[in-house]
């Protein structure tokens, strides 16, 4: 506000004067002409600023507009650069330059406490000496476009295939009986006996799901609390699938057909 007062007076100087203006707005003379003695000074800052921003959105666009005031201002030391961080935070929130910043983490195992869990059939021997013997499931997500997608797996065991899978917006028990449903008829319809393997997720110790899974005839069984080896037994298999970050295997962002592709690739890359 000060440095808009000086202008002003600045500019109307000539015509009604430095100590009349300075009266009527009730600032002091003296303020005035220090701020015109720092003239040159403020000259030279603003251009020095100018430099520092260029630099600045040269870093930015380097790293494809993931660095944030802290890598830039790592970026700067490394080139021998001695600025303060909250001259490049000024400069970078001034001119609307900002980082990729890290998205929360989503969970996607809510525990039922009412639900009854199934008991442990693995006892954590991920193996399987013939097909239809295992299956393992679970839930990940995977960002389209400007959304997230929840995508169920249902994998066999002894041959890591892919045998049905589910996307969808929500994480409803209709994403996993989607999946399971779709590994079934994979498989002929016949799957009785099989042990499905999955974590204590409220959707697969939903009614619902325990409801399909009798029909079809599987055992369900699910680990215990905290154990997560399962997991990445399921999550292994489905390469080259998209992670979490969003980006297919060549790195691309993907879109909604693209995630279902890669996910049909994981599934034909096993002929089990």
């Amino acid at each position: 506000m000060k440095t808009r007062r000086w202008d002003f007076v600045s500019t109307h100087a000539e015509t009604f004067g430095v100590q009349r203006i300075c009266r009527v707005l009730r600032v002091s003379r003296s303020g005035y002409y220090r701020w015109i003695a720092g003239a040159k000074t403020r000259q030279e800052r603003q251009a020095a600023d100018d430099a520092l921003l260029v630099e600045i959105r040269e870093i930015h666009t380097e790293h494809k507009g993931t660095y944030g005031v802290r890598r830039v201002h790592a970026e700067l030391r490394g080139f021998g650069r001695t600025v303060n961080r909250k001259r490049i935070e000024r400069l970078m929130r001034r001119h609307g330059i900002e980082g990729r910043h890290l998205r929360r983490r989503k969970r996607t195992t809510v525990p039922d406490r009412l639900a009854p869990p199934a008991p442990d059939l693995v006892q954590r021997r991920f193996t399987a000496a013939r097909l239809d013997e295992k299956w393992c499931g679970d839930i990940t997500y995977v960002q389209v476009g400007g959304t997230w997608l929840y995508l169920a797996c249902v994998i066999d065991i002894c041959s890591r295939r892919v045998l049905g899978y589910s996307m969808a917006t929500h994480m409803r028990a209709e994403l996993v009986i989607d999946a399971l449903t779709m590994a079934v008829a994979t498989r002929g319809g016949n799957v009785t006996g099989v042990i499905f393997h999955a974590d204590r997720g409220a959707q697969y110790t939903s009614a619902a799901f325990a409801q399909v899974c009798d029909g079809f005839g599987i055992r369900r069984s699910m680990g215990r609390v905290g154990s997560g080896a399962w997991a990445g037994s399921a999550r292994a298999t489905t390469t080259p699938s998209p992670s979490r970050s969003g980006r297919g295997s060549r790195g691309r962002r993907c879109t909604r057909g693209c995630s279902r592709r890669c996910v049909r690739r994981g599934w034909r890359s096993s002929s089990g």
